[in-house]
């Protein structure tokens, strides 16, 4: 199971998915997708009006090379707005930074007016940064949350009962729209 090893040593632990659950999703559900090359690993879900990418990887030999931009280009293609979460950017965590530009610098938008709030398995409070990118201009982030909503319905808490014995991401609890 290299891919989820490789997933594992990069994604801060509170924002893996159990093992079980990643299989789950792969040979049960029609919507998630998984991707892997040398280059990139990439996880999403394709929707009828959008993607949610749960997880994207590009190999540290290639990082800077422009394979993430590739990988973006290719699902803009699809037509479809793309949601993607992010950690918060903390200046003392290059890497915050570089994830947070990277999206920036390939269209993406924040959506500074959705608070998305999770719980890690020991019951901590995590926050969260929603970005997008949608081929209509001016989205309403109204629009942006209900779409949030669904990928945590469908992805986040698939089946999530059998692997963490709990919902994980109640959209009526996890997302609030900021006025």
């Amino acid at each position: 199971m290299q891919w989820y090893e490789r997933l594992n040593d990069y994604f801060p632990e509170h924002e893996m998915k159990d093992i079980g659950q990643f299989h789950a999703l792969i040979e049960d559900k029609d919507v998630y997708h998984k991707e892997e090359t040398e280059d990139y690993l990439l996880l999403y879900a394709e929707f009828p009006t959008f993607l949610f990418i749960d997880y994207l990887l590009i190999h540290p030999d290639t990082r800077g090379k422009g394979v993430g931009t590739q990988v973006l280009t290719q699902l803009k293609k699809k037509g479809k707005t793309i949601l993607l979460e992010v950690e918060p950017v903390d200046r003392e965590d290059e890497d915050t930074v570089k994830r947070a530009n990277f999206y920036l610098k390939n269209g993406f938008v924040k959506a500074d007016r959705i608070q998305y709030r999770r719980e890690d398995h020991q019951g901590e409070t995590y926050e969260m940064k929603v970005y997008y990118w949608s081929p209509e201009k001016d989205e309403p982030q109204e629009r942006i949350l209900d779409k949030m909503a669904k990928a945590c319905e469908e992805i986040h808490n698939f089946r999530s009962h059998r692997f963490y014995g709990r919902e994980v991401a109640n959209p009526d609890e996890v997302l609030t729209l900021k006025q």
